[in-house]
C-alpha cells in the first residue's frame, strides 16, 4: 500500500529484453535477495517463479508479463517481467505504458540483439529512464565493452559504465564499483548473497581510473556541482555522483550501465541498488494528461491520494478462481472494494469486487489501493485493455494504446457439438486478454478465423485452448493475413432507398477515395455542407465506410491505407436515417474501390540470423529462394550476422529448416515491417485459390 508520505519509496519498474538474454533468471534471483521466495527457481528445470504457466515451463519463455512486488532497502518495487519473443511484444508495449522505469537486460555474448532494440524504441516512445545489466559474463565470448558499444550503436543511446567486470568467461568473479572504487567479491557458497567490498585487484587499477575519469567527465556536463571540483581536480563525494547519476538518467539523458551473471548470482543486488538510486520513483515522473471527454479539454491529474480518480487498465487474465482480472496502474486519487469506478472509454459505472496484490499467480487481498500501485482487481466485466478508469463526477480518457496488426491466421473449428459452446466463449476470453489476438468469421465459409502475430503466438492460444479451457478443437495451416488496398483515385456513389417496417429509408452518398501513403491507415474528410448533409448523419457515414473495410472487393481481405472524402450527398428530412446513410456509405465505398485498381498486398518481415561462418552460404542461398532482399552481412565475435527483409508466406517452418542446415547452431528473430503488394505471379495463383480458407 502507498501513501502520499512514501510515494519516493515506490519503484514500478519493467525488466525487458532479447529472448534468452537470462531476464526472467535476474528476476528469480531478485526475488531471492529480496526475501520474495526461498529457494531460487531455474527457467532451464521450469520452475520460474515468473513463469508458471505451463506453455511458459515447457517452453523455456516468458509469455505473459507478470507482475510482482518486493521490498528493498525500506522501497516496495513492483516489476513486470515482460516476454523477450517478438510474438508476444503485445505484452511488453502495455507494461511500458503504466511503468516508470525499466531495467534492459543484454546477454554479454550476443549484445543488443533485434528484441533489444525493438523494446528499447518503445521504452523511447514513452520517455522511460532505463538501467542496463550487462548479464552471462560468465559465458564463453562473453565480451562486456562490445556490449556497450552496441548500446551506443544500435540504440543510440548514451551508456554511463559504472561497474567494470573482473576476469573472463569463466574466469569472471566480480566486478569493480567506479562510485566507491571497490572491488565487489562474490562469495559462492552463499549463493552470492554475501559479497566482500575489497581492494581493486592491481592489474585493474589503471583501467578503473581511467574510467571513474571519464564517469566524472561525463557527468560535469548535467551537474555544475561536479563540474567545478573535477575542473580543480578536488575529490568528488559518492552521495554527490549518485545523485548526479539519477538526474541525468530521469531526464534519459544518460543509461547507467551494470554488469554480472544473474545465474552464477553476481551483480544482482547491486542492480537492486541502482533501481532505487537512479530509477524514478511516481512522484519523478510528470502529472498524466488526458482530455475530459464531456468538455473535450485536456486536463491532468497530479500524482496525489487527494487528487481525483485516476486509472488505467493495461492487462485482462482469465483467472480459474475470480473468472477475470482487470491489471490496472493508479496514476491519482484513492479506490476500495465495493467502490463504484466510471469507465470513461465505455461510459459505463463498474464495481470493484477484490483487489489483488498480485505475486505472479499468487494474490494477497488489499480492502484499497492508492496512488502509484499496481494491481488486478476482480468485478469489472466491461473493461478492456487500454480504457481509463476515472471519477463519474470528474471523467478523463489517457492516451489509449496501440497495437500492431496480426500477420498469421489459422482456421479453427470444435470437433464436437459440445465444443461449439465452449470454443466461442474460450475465444472470446484469450481476445479480451490480448489486443494482437483477433477471432473472425469468415461470411464466405462460416470458418472462425484466429489471427496473431506469429505462429509461436497462435500455437500458444491453441494449446491454451485445450489445456487450460479444455476445448478440443480441429485446426487448418496457418495462413498469410493479407489486406487490400488502392492504387489509383476514383469515386463511387451509394443510394439507397427501401421500405424497413412499412417506412421509407433514404439516403445518397458520393465518395472519393484515395491511395494513401504505406502504414497510414485509413483517414476520412468531410467537404459537404450541413445542408447537404447534417451534422447526425457524418458519424454513420464514417461507421458505414469502417464496416465496408473489413472486406475488400478482391478476396475479402480488409482494407488498409485510404484516404476517404465525402463530396456530396442528398437527404430527405423525413425519410434519411442513420441506418440509411451507414449503408449508403458502404455501397459507395465498395463502388469507388472497384475502379480504384485495387491490389493484394503482403506482410514483409523484418529477419536477423546469427550463423557460425560455415553455414553461411547456405543460409544465404536458402533466403534468396524465399524472395529475401539481402540488407546486410557483417561479422559479430565468431558470428555471421545477415539482415534481411522477407515475404511471410515464404517463411511458415523456417524454424526447422534452420535447424536442420545448420545443425541446430542459428539463431534467428523475425518481426513484422510494413505491407507490400503482392507481385503479380502470387496475385493469379491467390486467385486460383491456392491460399484462400
Amino acid at each position: 500500500m502507498s501513501g502520499n508520505d512514501n510515494l519516493e519509496m515506490i519503484r514500478n519498474i519493467g525488466i525487458m529484453a532479447h529472448i534468452d538474454a537470462g531476464k526472467t533468471t535476474t528476476t528469480e534471483r531478485v526475488l531471492y535477495y529480496t526475501g520474495k521466495v526461498h529457494r531460487m527457481g531455474e527457467v532451464d528445470e521450469g520452475t520460474a517463479t515468473m513463469d508458471w504457466m505451463e506453455q511458459e515451463k515447457a517452453r523455456g519463455i516468458t509469455i505473459t508479463a507478470a507482475a510482482i512486488s518486493c521490498s528493498w532497502k525500506q522501497h516496495q518495487i513492483n516489476i513486470i517481467d515482460t516476454p523477450g519473443h517478438v510474438d508476444f511484444t503485445v505484452e511488453v508495449e502495455r507494461s511500458l505504458r503504466v511503468l516508470d522505469g525499466a531495467v534492459a537486460v543484454f546477454c554479454g555474448v550476443g549484445g543488443v540483439e533485434p528484441q533489444s532494440e525493438m523494446v528499447w524504441r518503445q521504452a523511447d516512445r514513452y520517455k522511460i529512464p532505463r538501467v542496463c545489466f550487462i548479464n552471462k559474463l560468465d559465458r564463453v565470448g562473453a565480451d562486456f565493452f562490445m556490449a556497450v558499444e552496441m548500446i551506443k550503436t544500435r540504440l543510440m543511446a548514451r551508456p554511463l559504465i559504472l561497474q567494470l567486470p573482473v576476469g573472463r568467461e569463466e574466469q569472471f568473479k566480480g566486478m569493480i564499483d567506479l562510485i566507491s572504487m571497490q572491488y565487489l567479491h562474490f562469495n559462492d557458497e552463499t549463493l552470492g548473497a554475501v559479497f566482500e567490498e575489497r581492494e581493486i585487484p592491481e592489474e585493474y587499477i589503471e583501467q578503473s581510473k581511467t574510467f571513474r575519469e571519464k564517469l566524472l567527465e561525463t557527468l560535469s556536463e548535467f551537474d555544475d556541482g561536479i563540474l567545478e571540483k573535477y575542473l580543480e581536480a578536488k575529490p568528488v563525494g559518492q552521495s554527490e555522483i549518485v545523485a548526479a547519476i539519477r538526474k541525468a538518467t530521469l531526464k534519459v539523458k544518460l543509461t547507467p550501465v551494470l554488469c554480472g551473471s544473474a545465474l552464477k548470482n553476481k551483480g544482482v543486488q547491486k542492480l537492486l541498488d541502482a533501481i532505487i538510486n537512479y530509477l524514478p520513483s511516481p512522484l519523478d515522473v510528470p502529472p498524466i494528461q488526458g482530455v475530459n471527454p464531456k468538455t473535450e479539454k485536456v486536463e491532468i491529474r497530479k500524482v496525489s491520494d487527494d487528487e481525483k480518480f485516476c486509472a488505467l487498465a493495461f492487462k485482462i487474465t482469465s483467472d480459474p478462481y475470480v473468472d477475470r482480472l482487470t491489471y490496472i496502474r493508479i496514476y491519482s486519487g484513492v479506490m476500495a472494494v465495493g467502490q463504484s469506478v466510471y469507465n470513461s472509454n465505455t461510459q459505463k459505472h463498474e464495481r470493484v469486487g477484490r483487489i489483488l496484490m498480485m505475486s505472479s499467480n499468487k494474490r494477497q487481498d488489499l480492502k484499497e489501493t492508492r496512488t502509484g500501485d499496481i494491481v488486478a482487481v476482480a468485478g469489472l466485466r466491461n473493461t478492456k485493455t487500454g480504457h481509463t478508469l476515472s471519477d463519474f463526477k470528474h471523467p478523463i480518457v489517457l492516451e489509449s494504446m496501440v497495437f500492431p496488426e496480426p500477420v498469421v491466421s489459422i482456421a479453427i473449428e470444435p470437433k464436437t457439438k459440445a465444443d461449439e459452446k465452449k470454443l466461442a466463449s474460450s475465444l472470446q476470453k484469450l481476445a479480451d486478454e490480448d489486443p494482437t489476438f483477433l477471432v473472425t468469421i469468415n461470411e464466405e465459409t462460416g470458418q472462425t478465423i484466429i489471427s496473431g502475430m506469429g505462429e509461436l503466438h497462435l500455437d500458444i492460444l491453441v494449446d491454451r485452448l485445450t489445456k487450460e479451457f479444455r476445448v478440443q478443437a480441429n485446426v487448418g495451416k496457418p495462413q498469410v493475413a493479407y489486406k487490400e488496398s488502392i492504387t489509383q483515385t476514383s469515386t463511387g456513389k451509394g443510394r439507397f432507398l427501401k421500405q424497413i417496417a412499412g417506412k421509407t429509408q433514404f439516403a445518397e452518398v458520393v465518395l472519393e477515395v484515395i491511395p494513401n501513403k504505406s502504414g497510414k491507415g485509413f483517414e476520412f474528410e468531410n467537404l459537404v455542407s450541413t445542408t447537404h448533409i447534417p451534422p447526425l448523419f457524418i458519424s454513420p457515414i464514417k461507421q458505414g465506410i469502417k464496416e465496408a473495410m473489413f472486406g475488400g472487393v478482391l478476396l475479402g481481405y480488409p482494407v488498409i491505407d485510404v484516404v476517404v472524402k465525402l463530396i456530396n450527398g442528398v437527404y430527405s428530412e423525413q425519410e434519411s436515417t442513420e441506418l440509411a446513410f451507414k449503408i449508403a456509405s458502404s455501397m459507395a465505398f465498395r463502388e469507388a474501390t472497384e475502379k480504384a485498381r485495387p491490389v493484394l498486398l503482403e506482410p514483409i518481415m523484418s529477419v536477423e540470423v546469427m550463423t557460425p561462418d560455415e553455414y553461411l552460404g547456405e543460409i544465404v542461398n536458402f533466403l534468396n529462394s524465399k524472395r529475401a532482399k539481402i540488407n546486410n552481412i557483417q561479422k559479430r565475435l565468431s558470428l555471421q550476422v545477415i539482415s534481411a527483409t522477407v515475404p511471410l508466406s515464404e517463411m511458415f517452418g523456417y524454424t526447422t529448416t534452420l535447424r536442420s542446415l545448420t545443425q541446430g547452431r542459428a539463431t534467428h528473430s523475425m518481426q513484422f515491417l510494413y505491407y507490400k503488394q503482392l507481385p503479380a505471379e502470387k496475385t493469379e495463383q491467390m486467385f486460383a485459390g491456392s491460399y484462400r480458407f
